[in-house]
């Protein structure tokens, strides 16, 4: 398969700041696909995939004007893992070709993409072509109080969505590198760079 030589996956828990990672690794001149990106894109009006949502879940998933009701399908595949399972077949392999061919595609020394149910979605097996996974860290306590304080919302939804994710134990398990995301912006930045450095010897390593 051809693949860009080098390309690192960004992946933790909800709240855990990957996005800010994400645009720190972008200020140093990465390009950073991101699975969420490309998942809204393929569920707007026209796309093949919203139309299998739509014969998989029924017209209730679709508001007045055609569009994804976000919010009805989170609330039927929430507490479904079937439905989940469902919907996932049918955005997954679609987000990892969108991904592939988008790290296939940069410019630079390496190429990062942002997949925030790496662990969920099966880890290198399912993503071959990644060179290294980056796992953005924090305590479960931080997770609780940044989502509550991003989303609102009560405590109890709160720790239901982070029951429906892998364990933070999980997702190190998978990790060659980490981030500890429980500090301020400085040290983050400082980790940045560090891995910045890393990836470049890393990626300009002969094969």
């Amino acid at each position: 398969m051809d693949r860009h030589p080098f390309v690192i996956a960004i992946t933790g828990g909800i709240a855990s700041g990957k996005s800010e990672v994400g645009r720190r690794f972008e200020q140093l001149g990465i390009a950073v696909a991101d699975a969420d990106a490309f998942a809204r894109t393929l569920v707007e009006r026209g796309q093949p995939s919203l139309d299998a949502i739509v014969a998989r879940f029924g017209n209730g998933v679709l508001h007045a004007d055609g569009s994804l009701d976000r919010g009805a399908l989170r609330r039927i595949v929430f507490d479904d893992q079937r439905a989940r399972h469902d919907l996932e077949a049918i955005l997954h392999p679609r987000i990892r070709a969108a991904l592939h061919d988008a790290c296939i595609a940069a410019n630079g020394p390496y190429a990062m993409a942002t997949i925030p149910l790496l662990t969920e979605g099966g880890g290198r097996a399912t993503y071959p072509w990644l060179a290294r996974v980056l796992v953005v860290d924090v305590p479960r306590e931080v997770q609780l109080q940044r989502l509550l304080r991003r989303d609102g919302g009560s405590s109890e939804q709160a720790a239901r969505i982070l029951a429906a994710q892998a364990t933070r134990e999980q997702r190190l398990a998978i990790a060659d590198d980490v981030i500890d995301n429980s500090g301020d912006l400085a040290a983050l930045a400082s980790q940045v760079a560090s891995l910045h450095s890393l990836y470049l010897s890393l990626a300009a390593a002969p094969a």
